[in-house]
């Protein structure tokens, strides 16, 4: 059954069928899913999925799909930790990390955007999937694809960090490099998207790859007991989680799923690539591009597509925006290793690293419940801090060179 009645424009309403579309026709607005939401709130209760798979499908009723799901049936229910050394050591009372660098197959949140954007994929009867991505899409892609026994094209920087380029090529999928940033491999991949008859997860399938991100903020609601915390801080890239995060809290509030919602977001970016920090800064109403230089080459989109929602988010919530410099990402990512246990790669060191700045600036109280986005597996972006965390000391096989290196 499906529970979607069609598209619907951002901007100025318009209705679409469900079809492959992703711009309005009439002012070129964003579209995105428009669900029967009536029907839902008869339908979907706490219980109904308490007793469902510990998986992303949980929650299926506000996902966009018509039949059952193909994809992702071992993707989400990822862990929210308690982090209580990393809370002492930032002075909060309540601290948790929603932890997406566990997420299977490819160990980042970007599994549950693609297991919907597949299976949507194959029921618009498409035989091939491609993307444009700064690495963990790419993953995820190529990844999912493999187990669909789809055809897939997958488009890149260039410069890419080595492990997420093996961690696509390992699925054998055409990795095209593009000599150019982020944004100009997404132009090329519109381009191509209106030549040929391939399904884009992130172009021509956007509205409803994008509903996967929900996901995330259902599985926080849910296990914290059914509620919202206070405060969140989200890694944002083309902007799309982060209002997809607030979507999902106002959606469970709507149908009755949780009581309230008293929830601040706040916007987390590398200095090197903040154009929706900055205009969240400025309260200004255009982001403005930017090119981006920075080691978070997994956040670095100078032209987000979807900035400006970003922002309007964080203002609804009455929210903020920060950004931190390249040491500073580092010094996130290896403190959250030595108080959590959790390797994460530099998107969530700029979360991490935001979060402790908006704590000391005293813009996220003490003694309120905080949730820290984790995106993705530090596995992936080793370059950022090889260099940066020791060597191991080197002895020979015996006690005596053991004693004289280490044991003093």
């Amino acid at each position: 059954m499906s529970w979607v009645k069609g598209l619907k424009c951002r901007e100025c309403g318009r209705t679409y069928p469900k079809h492959a579309l992703y711009v309005c026709e009439y002012c070129f607005g964003p579209l995105e899913v428009d669900y029967d939401y009536g029907r839902i709130k008869k339908a979907l209760t706490r219980r109904k999925i308490e007793k469902r798979p510990k998986n992303m499908w949980r929650y299926r009723e506000l996902l966009p799909i018509d039949k059952s799901p193909t994809d992702g049936l071992n993707s989400g229910f990822t862990p929210l930790i308690r982090a209580k050394n990393l809370a002492k050591v930032l002075g909060v009372k309540e601290l948790y990390l929603k932890d997406d660098s566990t997420n299977h197959p490819t160990l980042s949140f970007k599994d549950r955007v693609v297991a919907v954007a597949l299976s949507k994929a194959k029921e618009f009867g498409f035989k091939t999937v491609a993307c444009a991505s700064t690495g963990n899409l790419a993953n995820s892609v190529s990844a999912q694809a493999a187990i669909a026994n789809l055809e897939r094209y997958i488009f890149i920087p260039a410069d890419l960090e080595l492990g997420k380029v093996i961690g696509t090529l390992i699925y054998q999928p055409t990795l095209i490099a593009v000599e150019g940033n982020y944004d100009q491999v997404n132009r090329l991949c519109s381009e191509i998207a209106t030549k040929y008859k391939w399904a884009f997860v992130n172009i021509n399938i956007r509205p409803y790859y994008a509903e996967g991100s929900k996901t995330f903020g259902y599985e926080i609601a849910e296990q914290l007991g059914w509620k919202a915390p206070k405060h969140i801080v989200v890694p944002c890239a083309g902007g799309s989680l982060i209002t997809k995060i607030w979507k999902s809290l106002k959606e469970f509030k709507n149908i009755g799923l949780i009581d309230a919602i008293d929830t601040k977001i706040y916007a987390a970016q590398a200095d090197g690539c903040a154009p929706i920090v900055t205009a969240i800064k400025e309260n200004s109403e255009i982001i403005k591009p930017v090119k981006p230089h920075t080691i978070a080459k997994s956040l670095a989109i100078g032209n987000p597509a979807d900035g400006i929602y970003a922002a309007e988010t964080v203002k609804e919530t009455g929210g903020w925006g920060e950004d931190v410099t390249d040491d500073e990402i580092v010094e996130a990512i290896k403190l959250l290793a030595v108080t959590e246990g959790v390797f994460t790669e530099t998107a969530g060191g700029v979360t991490l690293g935001v979060a402790k700045k908006l704590i000391e600036q005293g813009r996220i109280p003490k003694d309120e419940s905080i949730v820290v986005c984790i995106t993705g597996n530090g596995l992936k972006t080793q370059e950022a801090v090889k260099d940066r965390i020791g060597r191991p000391i080197k002895i020979k096989p015996s006690i005596a060179s053991f004693e004289e290196h280490v044991k003093k």
